[in-house]
C-alpha cells in the first residue's frame, strides 16, 4: 500500500509538522486485488468455477429456451393446425335431448369454405361376448379389438395411409354395405396378408368384407389397431350411437379457428350450444407455455449454481483473510484504515465474480450455438442476457465478499502482528 500525500493536519495546539493521511487510490486497489488473486492462482480459479457454472447455466438456459421457442412456430405440426374436433355435449345440458348430429352432418360441414374433409364417428359398444374374428368359429386370442363407426368423410379426415385395397366411399356408405377397413395391426393378428382372396372379418356373427388395410392414420393413430365400418352400416347392425358421437374436420391452413366457430351453428342452428368445437392450439400460447416451463425449471438450476459459486467465493475469501492476518496487521500498522482493508477484499471477491461471469457467459453462448448447430436450429441469444452475465458475476462476488471483508476490517493491528 502506498502512502500518498493528502492535505496536512496540524497538531492540536502546536505548529510543528503535519501528519499525512493514508489513502487507497483505485489504481492501488486494483493492483492489490490482482496481486492477492495471483498469489494463489489455482485457488482463485477453483473459486471462480462456481460462478462460471452459475452464469454459464444462466446464459445457456435463456439462450436454449429462446432457440427452442423459436422452433415451435416453424415445426408446428400442419396436421394439428388444420384439425377441428366437434364433441356432443347435449346430454350434459339437456338429459332429454335427442341425437345431436343431423343425418346430413357431413354435407353441412363440408359445404363450409375452408373445409377439406369432415365426418361423424363413434366407438361401437360391443357386448362382452362379441369378438372380432377372421372366421365364423374361433377367437382372437385374449385382447379385444376396437370397432369404430366412421363416415367416409371422417376416414378421409383422419389422413390414413392405405397399403392394400381402398377406403369405402359414399356409395357403399349410402347403401349401408357390410364393408370394413382394418388397421395393419388388426390384419396381422387376424392373419390377413392379402385382399386378393376377398377376406372378411366377423364382428360377432356379422361378416364384413375387408376392402382396405391401412398402416397409419396421421390424425388418429389408433385406427391402425381398429376395425372401421361405415356409420350407416353400424346404425343398421347395432343401432344409433347414443353418447360419444363426434365429428372430425380437416381444414385448409389458417381456416381451422374460423371453421371451429362456424360448425356448431351449421349443424344445429337451433341449439349450437349442444356442440363443442375444439380448435387446434395456438402456437403462440404453446410457445409461451414451453418458455415458461423451461425458464422455471432451468433458472432454478442456474440459481443453485450461483449460490454454490457465492459460497465458494465467500469461503475462499474468508480463508484468505485468516491466512493473511499478519499482512492485514502490517497494513493497519502502516496506516491503512478499516475501509481500505474492506475495499481490498471486496475488490478481490468482485474480480473473481467478474472473471467467472465473463467465462461463464462465453461458455453459455458457445453451448447455445453448438446445440443449435447439432439440432439444425437457428441459435437465438439475447444480447442483454450476455451483457448482464458479468454483472451477475460481479454482484455474486460482492455479496460473497461482504462478511470476509467485514471480518478483515475488524482485525486489530497489535493482535495481528503478534500472530
Amino acid at each position: 500500500m502506498r502512502l500518498r500525500p493528502s492535505r496536512p493536519v496540524r497538531g492540536a495546539g502546536s505548529g510543528r509538522g503535519s501528519v499525512e493521511h493514508s489513502r487507497l487510490t483505485p489504481r492501488d486497489l486494483v493492483s492489490e486485488a490482482v496481486a492477492g488473486m495471483l498469489q494463489r492462482p489455482a485457488r482463485s480459479a477453483l473459486t471462480a468455477l462456481g460462478t462460471v457454472l452459475g452464469v454459464g447455466t444462466f446464459v445457456a438456459v435463456l439462450g436454449l429456451t429462446a432457440t427452442t421457442s423459436s422452433q415451435i412456430d416453424s415445426r408446428f405440426n400442419p396436421l394439428t393446425a388444420t384439425e377441428v374436433t366437434v364433441e356432443d355435449v347435449a346430454h350434459d345440458l339437456n338429459p332429454f335431448a335427442g341425437r345431436t348430429f343431423p343425418a346430413d352432418a357431413d354435407d353441412r360441414v363440408q359445404g363450409l369454405n375452408g373445409v377439406e374433409h369432415a365426418g361423424v364417428l363413434w366407438d361401437v359398444r360391443l357386448g362382452p361376448e362379441t369378438a372380432v374374428r377372421s372366421s365364423p368359429v374361433g377367437t382372437v386370442g385374449g385382447e379385444r379389438i376396437g370397432v369404430v363407426a366412421a363416415s367416409p368423410g371422417a376416414v378421409e379426415a383422419s389422413a390414413p395411409h392405405v397399403v392394400q385395397g381402398r377406403l369405402y366411399d359414399r356409395y357403399l356408405a349410402d347403401r349401408a354395405e357390410p364393408v370394413a377397413v382394418i388397421g395393419s395391426g388388426v390384419a396381422a393378428r387376424l392373419g390377413i396378408t392379402t385382399l386378393e382372396t376377398g377376406p372378411a372379418v366377423f364382428i360377432g356373427d356379422q361378416p364384413f368384407t375387408v376392402v382396405g388395410i391401412i398402416d397409419d392414420s396421421l390424425r388418429r393413430p389408433e385406427f391402425a389397431l381398429s376395425v372401421l365400418v361405415p356409420s350407416t352400416t353400424a346404425e343398421r347392425v347395432w343401432g344409433p350411437p347414443g353418447a360419444g358421437e363426434r365429428m372430425l374436420v380437416s381444414t385448409r391452413m389458417g381456416a381451422a379457428r374460423q371453421i371451429a366457430d362456424e360448425v356448431p351453428t351449421a349443424l344445429r342452428p337451433d341449439h349450437p350450444e349442444y356442440l363443442k368445437s375444439v380448435p387446434p392450439p395456438d402456437p403462440r400460447t404453446l410457445r409461451r407455455s414451453v418458455t415458461s416451463d423451461l425458464n422455471q425449471l432451468f433458472l432454478l438450476l442456474a440459481g443453485i449454481c450461483l449460490v454454490i459459486g457465492a459460497v465458494g467465493i465467500a469461503n475462499t475469501t474468508l480463508v484468505a483473510v485468516l491466512e493473511r492476518t499478519g499482512e492485514i496487521g502490517l497494513r493497519r500498522a502502516l496506516g491503512a484504515k478499516g475501509r481500505h482493508i474492506t475495499l481490498q477484499f471486496l475488490t478481490e471477491s468482485g474480480a473473481l465474480g467478474v472473471i467467472g461471469g465473463l467465462v461463464g457467459a462465453s461458455l453459455g453462448a458457445v453451448t447455445v450455438v453448438v446445440v443449435a448447430v447439432v439440432r439444425e436450429w437457428t441459435p437465438v441469444l439475447d444480447a442483454a442476457t450476455v451483457a448482464a452475465a458479468p454483472l451477475m458475476g460481479l454482484l455474486t462476488g460482492l455479496l460473497a465478499g461482504v462478511y470476509p471483508s467485514w471480518r478483515a476490517a475488524r482485525i486489530q493491528p497489535a493482535e495481528a502482528l503478534r500472530r
